[in-house]
């Protein structure tokens, strides 16, 4: 390495006046490792500038330069691994160079050669980054790395150390030249004349120094009096030492006892302000403990001053203090006094407190008859009951057992009180559903629509009080306005449950200490066992016992009366826990869990009622002597899906509705199609196309999205059923003119072309004439005239599809004529042979028909 180190200073740097510092030889990574050198190089002219260069090998002993870059533009040195020694390291400049040493040594010099370089040459410029290099390399070795380098300069460029003579060096040689010219010709002389002025030079040294001497010798005693004079101040910086020492002394006894002062004046403070804060916290004035004694808890004046003391001994009580304070005799003293206005004040607040409670719970039982659909408020109640609450709760704490009865008295006195509240609420609300007794008879089939046929679906409503229809009591105008009237009225239930419980569950979490935010030991103590919610939910399941019951009976009665009922019931529980979830999102109220469970009673009711109507379309029968017309279950769907429609708008329970919507048209498609089937006097494609036909107006009128295929395909089935009945009805009204054609399609289909048909003996002119005299105006007219009477007794009245069934047949009539009068143009052209009527006349028949009519 260093042969090429020499060859290429030489070659390579020394012509460019530059020297070499370090050079390594590396190969680039991948496949193909082609191997060069990275050479550092410094100028040897001011300014210095330091250089990297790649040289590679050209030919056998020539070297070239490949590559350069500026020490200023290098960002960053990667050494790949600052633990383990690896060959790998990139040089960044404006983009990545990844290099591969020959050896972990020769990797290592360069990166401490160029880190070096930047250290001495980079003073005014951003120096380059050096990762993951071992620390070693830039610290620790730094000494060591730039003896080698200076040493490498003094080995590669001794011009470095040439220095310029000076211009009287230069008068010197130059004179010594002169004198010694005979030199060149005699060098023993020349030499012998340096000899001699060497060894004048030698002598005049010795007697310098022989001269010195003598100002050795003055220096030497100038320091031996030095040297006494330091003993003399030693000795004098050691008695002050001494003296020091003894003062030292002294003051750290000084010391000591300045600290004693100053504990004792600690401790002083300490203990009065200890006794102070014993005083203030365990005291309770006269004026507090009169009050707790004797004060009346009744008057304003009184509940004040008894509530203040109150809170004041709870703040004695609660009062922590240290175990060595507690054992002071005055300290249990004061405890035992504390205890006892306690327990005094404890006593009289339960009995103050029962007498309300009990007095209350009497004024409310006498005020509760009344005309009105609502139910009592307690909202007065409540208001005299709240300013009691900071002192039930401060009962709760001082006396756990007089709380827990006092609470208990409460309970039994309104639970009471609710129950028979709500028991003549409920009782209000169903005389207020009573139906007069018109609409008992007719509940009983006693009206005309008793008279109907089999199928009449309020008589199957009729006979049992669970097997629904739509319409379980008949749709009078006195029912429409029932069932109005129970909507009014559940709304009305929903209404006034609402705030009631609302009022009682907001006062008791205020009053008997279960609203958030209030935690007291006792709440504590209990172990987590109930959360201040369960605790809510348990005093208002006791409160309101009867409540759940209560209204599932009047659910049920309703249900019972009208099992369309359920609907309304469905949909207004629904809203209500809906709108009662989005309000109180953080804790549901009790009527809330109540109206949960009730929803899904009132959900199987109503999953029941749709169960009985569809059970009630699959067992419809129909009269067979009497024409079918629109089937019962058709019409009473249209008034469910009315009254439906009304009721489930904006509600969330729309996906229910649907889905009984979607049962129930399966459900009379398929009882349709078997009713069509089994009637024996109203043609099957009748039946089917006038019911479908009310279907679809039905679901046209109300625009019920759910329902919107089944829309279509009630239109696709009454128009193709209405199609086959007036083929099947119209026949073949000129039934021997299209046979005698049927026979000339016979023809060209066997081969005859259409022009030679009239050759024919049996199609040939003379016959087609016999044929077209047999339909002359009159009868054709007459044969459409018993055509219309027929249908007309066919079809039902209400369903006023007469006009359009009889324009169908118009439309047939005219099919088949153009059919005719096309084969007579094509197969008997030119011959002068046509109907005796034309589709003017036709049209004019049917129109004069239906006028008649």
């Amino acid at each position: 390495m260093a042969a090429i180190r020499h060859t290429l200073q030489r070659d390579i740097f020394l012509p460019q006046d530059e020297r070499l510092i370090e050079v390594v030889h590396v190969s680039k990574t991948g496949k193909r490792k082609k191997s060069s050198f990275l050479c550092a190089a410094v100028t040897t002219d001011s300014p210095i500038q330091v250089s990297i260069h790649k040289v590679k090998k050209v030919d056998k002993d020539n070297f070239k330069k490949r590559q350069s870059w500026q020490l200023t533009d290098l960002k960053f040195v990667d050494g790949k691994n600052s633990v383990n020694d690896v060959p790998e390291f990139d040089l960044h400049f404006e983009k990545p160079y990844k290099w591969i040493a020959s050896n972990v040594t020769e990797k290592n010099h360069f990166i401490s050669c160029v880190w070096k370089l930047s250290q001495r040459y980079l003073k005014q410029v951003k120096k380059p980054d050096f990762i993951n290099v071992n620390p070693e390399l830039l610290e620790e070795r730094i000494s060591l790395d730039q003896t080698r380098a200076e040493q490498q300069e003094e080995e590669i460029g001794p011009a470095e150390d040439y220095q310029a003579l000076s211009t009287k060096e230069e008068a010197d040689l130059e004179r010594m030249m002169n004198e010694c010219e005979y030199a060149i010709g005699n060098a023993e002389a020349f030499v012998e004349r340096l000899a001699n002025d060497l060894s004048v030079l030698d002598g005049a040294n010795i007697h310098s120094i022989i001269e010195s001497q003598q100002n050795v010798a003055s220096l030497m005693k100038l320091l031996d009096d030095s040297l006494k004079e330091i003993g003399n101040l030693e000795k004098s910086l050691d008695s002050y030492d001494e003296k020091l020492e003894r003062v030292r002394a002294h003051m750290e006894v000084m010391e000591q006892k300045d600290s004693m002062i100053q504990i004792q004046r600690q401790n002083h403070d300490k203990l009065i302000s200890c006794l102070d804060e014993l005083t203030s916290s365990l005291d309770l004035s006269s004026e507090h403990q009169t009050a707790l004694r004797q004060t009346d808890i009744g008057t304003v004046k009184g509940f004040k001053d008894c509530k203040e003391a109150a809170r004041a001994l709870q703040t004695a009580m609660k009062t922590e203090l240290h175990p060595g304070l507690e054992k002071l005799q005055a300290v249990i003293e004061q405890r035992q006094l504390l205890s006892s206005l306690q327990d005094e004040f404890a006593k009289r607040l339960a009995k103050h407190l029962n007498s309300i409670f009990i007095h209350q719970g009497n004024e409310m039982s006498e005020n509760l008859t009344t005309n009105q659909l609502s139910l009592p408020k307690h909202v007065g109640y409540h208001r005299d009951l709240k300013p009691y609450a900071e002192l039930m709760q401060w009962l709760k704490w001082a006396d756990k057992d007089s709380f827990q009865k006092l609470s208990k008295v409460y309970i039994d006195s309104i639970s009471k009180l609710y129950e028979r509240e709500l028991q003549e609420f409920f009782d209000k609300c169903r005389v207020a559903l009573q139906k007069p007794k018109y609409a008992e008879g007719k509940k009983h089939g006693l009206g005309k629509e008793g008279k109907g046929s089999s199928g009449d679906l309020s008589k199957i409503g009729t006979r049992s009080g669970k097997l629904g229809s739509f319409q379980d009591y008949n749709w009078s105008d006195q029912d429409l306005t029932g069932r109005k009237k129970f909507d009014m009225v559940f709304t009305q239930v929903l209404s006034e449950l609402n705030p009631v419980c609302k009022d009682e569950q907001d006062f008791a979490a205020d009053f008997f200490g279960y609203e958030e935010g209030i935690v007291t030991e006792i709440d504590e103590a209990d172990g987590g066992f109930l959360s201040r919610h369960r605790k809510i939910e348990s005093l208002m399941s006791i409160l309101f016992s009867s409540l759940e019951q209560e209204l599932r009976n009047f659910i049920s009665s309703a249900e019972k009366m009208d099992s369309f009922f359920s609907v309304f019931m469905l949909v207004r529980i629904s809203n209500d826990v809906l709108s009662q979830s989005q309000t109180n999102k953080s804790s549901a109220s009790y009527l809330h869990l109540i109206l949960a469970n009730c929803l899904v009673e009132v959900k199987r009711k109503f999953d029941n009622y749709i169960d009985s109507i569809e059970h009630s379309i699959k067992e419809t029968r129909v009269s067979k002597k009497s024409r079918c017309g629109i089937l019962p279950f058709v019409k009473d769907f249209e008034i469910f899906a009315e009254q439906a429609e009304t009721v489930f708008k904006g509600s969330d329970r729309r996906r229910d509705l649907d889905k009984a919507y979607s049962r129930l048209m399966v459900a009379q498609n398929r009882a349709i199609h078997r009713i069509a089937i089994e009637h024996q006097k109203t043609p099957r494609d009748v039946v089917i196309f006038e019911n479908f036909h009310y279907l679809h107006a039905i679901l046209s009128r109300l625009k019920i999205t759910s329902l919107e295929n089944e829309r279509k395909e009630a239109k696709q089935k009454y128009q193709e059923h209405m199609k086959c009945y007036v083929i099947d009805s119209l026949g073949r009204p000129m039934e021997k003119l299209t046979h005698f054609f049927e026979g000339v399609q016979a023809l060209v289909g066997q081969g005859v072309k259409e022009e030679e048909v009239g050759y024919q003996m049996a199609f040939n002119k003379q016959e087609l004439r016999k044929v077209i005299k047999e339909y002359p105006n009159k009868e054709v007219k007459k044969g459409l005239e018993s055509l219309y009477k027929k249908v007309e007794k066919t079809l039902c009245e209400e369903t006023s599809l007469m006009q359009v069934v009889w324009h169908s047949f118009q439309d047939e009539f005219i099919r088949q004529y153009k059919h005719i009068d096309d084969m007579i143009q094509r197969c008997y052209g030119g011959s002068n042979v046509s109907l005796e009527f034309s589709i003017n006349d036709v049209l004019q028949y049917f129109s004069e028909i239906a006028q008649s009519h």
